[in-house]
């Protein structure tokens, strides 16, 4: 009993202490900075181990970023998302966004057997393998891992992708996207990913894997994709199903 009684007060502080701070978030627009927190804990009357848990929740819920070195901000609002075959550009440029991106790295190499597999290749062919940052108005948003077969687009070149689309590429070539799979799990970002990103190590993020197939049914791409947790929330349109 004693120490459900001691946990409740505490748990009740963190409450308010949550509440105190949404309520300055509600004065404050997005990229502003929190005040140091030894001078915020003094202003809200709580230890600085309470409001850091206070305010590890809103970074976690996508409100607050925590920038290493520099102080807590307040975040940019999340980007929704629809779960459609549209390429990140075109879902960016719908939200009147300009992307962008940067190819970090672009190479030809054999399938090997997992691409293989999804790409329904043998091992030995060629696939390109290019990994871009994906941006919006300048901000990070996304690391993208885009594997397609070397004969889909046998001269492609780096620049080709260079802040471009890559499904208006395949448009221009006369490849039409007929159909895809997607997955969509959470993770957390690796040091790599991070850096690139620009985020904390073991950020909350999404893992995207998608395939598309033209109207054959031959996998045009295997692409996995690392969307940052704190820009984005995902849209679903719900129907009931047919009888």
């Amino acid at each position: 009993m004693t120490s459900t009684g001691e946990a409740r007060p505490v748990h009740t502080k963190r409450q308010a202490v949550r509440r105190k701070l949404l309520s300055m978030l509600d004065g404050l627009d997005a990229g502003d900075a929190l005040p140091p927190e030894r001078r915020l804990a003094e202003e809200l009357g709580v230890s600085r181990p309470t409001l850091r848990q206070a305010v590890d929740g809103l970074v976690a819920e996508g409100r607050l970023e925590r920038r290493h070195g520099s102080g807590t901000y307040v975040a940019e609002p999340r980007i929704a998302v629809p779960l459609t075959m549209t390429s990140f550009t075109e879902d960016m440029v719908r939200r009147g966004m300009r992307p962008g991106g940067r190819v970090l790295s672009f190479r030809k190499e054999t399938a090997g057997a997992r691409i293989g597999r999804r790409l329904a290749l043998s091992p030995d062919e060629e696939v390109f393998t290019i990994r871009r940052l994906r941006l919006a108005d300048g901000a990070t948003m996304a690391i993208e891992t885009l594997h397609l077969p070397r004969s889909l687009l046998p001269d492609l070149r780096r620049q080709d992708l260079e802040g471009r689309s890559f499904y208006e590429l395949l448009r221009r070539n006369g490849i039409v996207i007929a159909s895809g799979t997607e997955t969509v799990e959470p993770t957390v970002t690796t040091a790599e990913e991070s850096a690139e990103l620009g985020v904390p190590v073991h950020m909350p993020a999404f893992l995207f894997e998608r395939i598309t197939r033209d109207e054959n049914g031959r996998p045009l791409e295997y692409v996995r994709s690392v969307y940052r947790g704190d820009r984005y929330r995902f849209e679903i349109d719900l129907r009931p199903p047919t009888r």
